[in-house]
């Protein structure tokens, strides 16, 4: 069955479908890993986008039940060179065909990958749509100028109920705007007592889970679209320390008074260079954003600059100058990595002891008489 792929400019692709049949429109956007596509089509940052790899050849060790970063994919539209339908791989229990199918996601394989990905770094990402039928050009064109442009990914992806991983150490609460799984394992993989939020959860409500720490998930879309977050930060900012990943970065910027912008193309991939400004190391990272801090914006603020990226010179992270609190724009938790810079999480629970330390709480006997004569 053929498929096609008009973009917003009016250059269409012509190549072979897999997946399932249908029409969907997206952002297009393109990947640069190598390995990693399962957790790719699984990363709900990815939530609306039609997404491009730039390896030539995808699905050759299929698709495993373990390798999954979150329950569903969310992606409308999956574009390679070269779709392998036989996997060779130990692990393998169906392919890449098989899982597009099952969640209603459009695939296109055979066409020039190289020259999409080259549009997109010159023009920037632009939207398009991707499809089997047999409609005309003129028809998509006019069907791609009417779909909407998303707001609500962070509300479609998180979840819609509180749920734990319980642990036996400091207890985080992971508040959910499109969590990867890798997060969530991490935590646990240091004995924590996890409990995950929706996008939409207090501040009030977060107080009343007494946690140890608060975890800003990565995401998806422009953090502007998500105001009730920027005010639940504010609100906690300094109460607890607190700890964001990519869009959990942009978010908490925003509630300290620093301002985000668009990227031309974004960042999405497994190895970009990330220098730490206090130790000067280089380290190799995972990422998956459009969006960015703007650099000018932080003067006048009390962020200070922790991290750059090493090919563009963009923010990658920040510290709050009187409050535990520090974010990174990429992905600690990276899978299938690399897995350099998993010692943040090490380094979140450290500040988290320290801040206990330093804020020691009161005997669960002195709080309940503290209320009880109406003092809290």
């Amino acid at each position: 069955m053929q498929a096609r792929l008009l973009l917003e400019d009016g250059t269409l692709f012509t190549g072979s479908a897999f997946g399932a049949e249908g029409e969907k429109t997206g952002e297009v956007v393109f990947n640069t890993g190598i390995t990693g596509y399962q957790e790719v089509l699984s990363d709900p940052s990815y939530c609306g986008q039609i997404v491009t790899m730039t390896y030539p050849l995808i699905g050759n060790y299929g698709i495993t039940r373990d390798d999954f970063e979150s329950v569903a994919p969310f992606v409308n539209g999956f574009v390679v060179r070269r779709h392998e339908t036989v996997p060779s791989n130990w692990r393998a229990e169906y392919n890449v065909d098989n899982l597009l199918k099952e969640f209603g996601i459009v695939g296109i394989s055979g066409i020039d990958t190289r020259m999409l990905t080259r549009m997109i770094r010159q023009h920037g990402t632009m939207r398009g749509i991707l499809t089997t039928s047999a409609a005309s050009v003129e028809e998509l064109r006019e069907r791609l100028a009417a779909s909407p442009i998303l707001t609500n990914q962070v509300a479609t992806v998180s979840t819609k109920h509180v749920y734990s991983s319980p642990g036996s150490r400091e207890r985080i609460v992971l508040v959910d705007y499109g969590a990867k799984t890798g997060i969530l394992r991490e935590l646990t993989a240091r004995g924590c007592d996890v409990v995950v939020v929706p996008q939409d959860t207090t501040a009030d409500e977060i107080r009343r889970l007494n946690p140890d720490g608060i975890q800003l998930s990565n995401g998806p879309g422009d953090p502007k679209d998500v105001p009730h977050a920027i005010r639940t930060i504010q609100e906690l900012l300094g109460e607890y320390p607190i700890f964001g990943i990519c869009l959990g970065h942009q978010l908490f910027a925003l509630a300290c008074g620093a301002d985000t912008e668009k990227l031309k193309f974004g960042h999405r991939g497994g190895n970009h260079p990330v220098k730490d400004l206090k130790t000067n190391r280089c380290y190799i990272t995972s990422q998956n954003h459009g969006y960015t801090v703007k650099e000018d914006s932080i003067a006048g603020t009390e962020l200070e600059v922790t991290h750059i990226n090493n090919n563009d010179k963009t923010i990658e992270g920040l510290k709050h100058k009187k409050y535990p609190a520090f974010t990174v724009q990429y992905h600690p938790e990276a899978a299938p990595g690399p897995y350099d810079n998993s010692y943040l999480f090490d380094q979140f629970l450290e500040m988290i002891r320290e801040h206990k330390q330093q804020n020691p709480a009161n005997p669960r006997q002195a709080e309940l008489a503290a209320a009880a004569k109406g003092e809290r």
